[in-house]
């Protein structure tokens, strides 16, 4: 039996978004298995009702759905006949509210309300329709979590045009490999920017970064002024760029593209995802209306660069009149006494957060440094915690609601940069099941497939989507992208989405992702997924971090964890059977690994996701095709040397 650690009051099925949606179209709120099958039985008549229930600025058009028989998936179109401009959907609502909150890890704090933030929006569209901007063409962002950021994406979006964006942690390869496929007419960057206490200087790299995309023609530098890099764009201040003015909004089809994001490319170069703006609106809408019990004075913060697709999951909360938080910065800071977990928690407090976003190695992190936000701020604004990223641990589930908050959802969610949203993810009106991803998202046919083609409960397998939804990608940019995407989530099965997780869905309603497909263990021939290795890690004092993954081994497959242990630990023969034990106890048998090395660092992409298929590629003796997409490529030299017959 699952174990229930939150229950929704019963006012939530009367007061809820949700309930509120389902008693609007002739569904009993607590009935939420017909109110699914419905949405994906009927999906022009359940996203024409999103539509209508989120009050979408734009016209829809007289069509809701267009349903391809020869291929379903990949051929059918939404609301083909509709007008509309995200921006306008993302500036909407009372003039005088606060839009946004920015702080940054120095403790500063700025509002911007919605007017300002418009005023600020119009003089940069102002700009770009001046450096020859239009519909269709790409702009691009190297820009840290800031008002300068948000700015520039929205106005590019109010011409019509097409914004991607990069952290400017990445270095230049990695920005290159980007953004330099979408050709880049008017890039935003920031030369200097602030992480974990200390100044960082990127002049000279926007320089070769520039030099290798020749189709930019101008440079905007945000920050303070100072000497930007030598190149032949011409380069000009933030403050400076365009003039003050009426804002307007370019109206475009439903499919027009919005945002371009990028995939992690450790398998070749990153894949430019393109995402259609009328699909990135409705699926933000529902998830954060519907789904997110989102309502208007709300307060939004997720930790994130803008680069990732949560950044622009949690800027959708502006159309549902919430405000939302831009933090700059890092999340843990160091001081004289040892790790500083509180800068998020300070800032929860201040701006009476009431959607908190994180991530299973944060919480990881403020578990190991006995850091209690509960004890320690007043959260009485806090209605949810949601994480995203990697799955949660049923443990992790035990600590949030006994550490941070007992009264609140707790939303562990999952989808990805392919559907710029959620597969599963929470709601108000379920209960949250230790370990489980509450509930399958509204309008999406999800199911776990085994190797039969056939649903199966309570049971590994695919995590698939079965019916086409507005958030499918458009395309891949560049040559031969529609046959790239086919081949990325089609291949597998014909026009049903394979979506590369190892998943299991409970009799509840709820899922469980075990991990990545790429990454799926398969010792003797039994595929199992990693979560649970990584789960039972996080229980022990003296492991800082982890990664698992699978050697090959005389035809078979063993499997390898390397541990990052925290100071003033070693691997004992005693600390690895003590692992070997919990493994076997809170897995199983199979999940028990055959080698446990000690090793200084884990690999992670740029987007701060553990890299097991890195490590096992070089640990083979094979090169990694595109060290660009790590943010510490030079830690696998150690996994290079690993030595079966040293490992505990």
């Amino acid at each position: 039996m699952s174990s229930v650690l939150w229950t929704p009051a019963p006012a939530a099925f009367q007061s809820s978004n949700l309930a509120r949606f389902s008693t609007a179209n002739g569904f009993d709120p607590r009935d939420y298995e017909t109110l699914h099958r419905w949405s994906v039985g009927d999906p022009g008549a359940f996203w024409r009702a999103v539509w209508d229930f989120a009050e979408v600025v734009g016209d829809p058009g007289a069509i809701s759905f267009l349903r391809d028989d020869n291929a379903p998936m990949t051929g059918s179109r939404f609301l083909p006949e509709a007008s509309l401009n995200l921006a306008e959907n993302l500036l909407r609502g009372d003039e005088e509210r606060v839009a946004l909150i920015e702080a940054d890890e120095s403790g500063h704090f700025r509002t911007v309300t919605l007017v300002e933030l418009r005023r600020l929006v119009a003089r940069t569209a102002d700009g770009l329709r001046a450096a020859g901007i239009g519909k269709g063409d790409c702009v691009g962002g190297i820009l840290p979590n800031r008002v300068e950021g948000l700015v520039a994406l929205l106005a590019t979006l109010s011409v019509g045009a097409v914004w991607s964006s990069c952290s400017p942690d990445f270095g230049a390869a990695a920005i290159v490999d980007r953004l330099g496929q979408i050709g880049v007419k008017v890039l935003f960057a920031a030369p200097r920017y602030r992480y974990a206490g200390k100044e960082h200087d990127i002049t000279g790299r926007l320089a070769e970064i520039v030099a290798a995309m020749p189709t930019v023609t101008t440079l905007v530098l945000t920050g303070e002024a100072g000497a930007g890099p030598d190149c032949a764009a011409d380069c000009i201040s933030f403050d400076d760029f365009g003039d003050d003015g009426r804002l307007s909004f370019e109206r475009v089809p439903f499919d027009h593209p919005a945002y371009v994001l990028y995939t992690s490319g450790t398998t070749g170069a990153p894949k430019a995802i393109v995402h259609r703006a009328g699909g990135v609106l409705l699926q933000h809408l529902k998830e954060h209306l519907l789904h997110g019990d989102v309502r208007p004075g709300d307060v939004m913060s997720w930790y994130t660069n803008t680069a990732w697709m949560m950044y622009h999951w949690l800027i959708s909360g502006l159309a549902c009149h919430a405000t939302v938080v831009l933090y700059d910065g890092a999340p843990i800071l160091k001081s004289a006494d040892g790790l500083d977990p509180s800068p998020l928690w300070k800032l929860a407090e201040r701006a009476r957060v009431t959607h908190f976003g994180t991530s299973p190695k944060y919480l990881a992190t403020l578990a190991a440094e006995n850091y209690a936000p509960r004890s320690l701020h007043d959260l009485s604004s806090l209605r949810s915690l949601l994480s995203a990223g990697a799955p949660v641990s049923p443990g992790q589930f035990d600590w949030v609601y006994e550490h941070v908050k007992r009264d609140m959802i707790f939303a562990s969610i999952s989808g990805g940069t392919e559907i710029i949203g959620c597969f599963l993810l929470g709601s108000p009106i379920h209960p949250v099941r230790r370990g489980e991803l509450t509930t399958k998202g509204l309008g999406l046919a999800v199911a776990v497939m085994d190797e039969r083609n056939a649903p199966i409960i309570g049971r590994q397998g695919d995590l698939v989507c079965t019916e086409p939804f507005p958030s499918m990608p458009l395309t891949f940019w560049g040559k031969d992208g529609d046959k790239r995407y086919h081949a990325t989530y089609f291949a597998a099965r014909r026009e049903i989405w394979t979506h590369g997780d190892v998943a299991e869905m409970t009799a509840y309603g709820s899922g469980i992702i075990h991990g990545r497909s790429d990454t799926t263990l398969k010792p003797g021939g039994v595929r199992i997924g990693t979560a649970e290795i990584y789960a039972a890690c996080e229980n022990f004092a003296e492991i800082e971090d982890c990664l698992v993954f699978g050697a090959p081994v005389e035809g078979d497959e063993e499997i390898v964890l390397c541990v990052k242990l925290n100071d003033g630990f070693a691997l004992t023969s005693e600390l690895a059977a003590q692992i070997r034990g919990a493994i076997r106890e809170g897995a199983s048998p199979r999940h028990v690994p055959h080698r446990i090395h000690a090793v200084q660092a884990v690999p992670y992409t740029l987007n701060g996701k553990r890299v097991e298929g890195a490590a096992r590629t070089t640990l083979e003796g094979k090169p990694v095709k595109n060290m660009a997409s790590l943010a510490n490529p030079a830690c696998l030299e150690e996994y290079r040397a690993l030595d079966r017959s040293k490992a505990a």
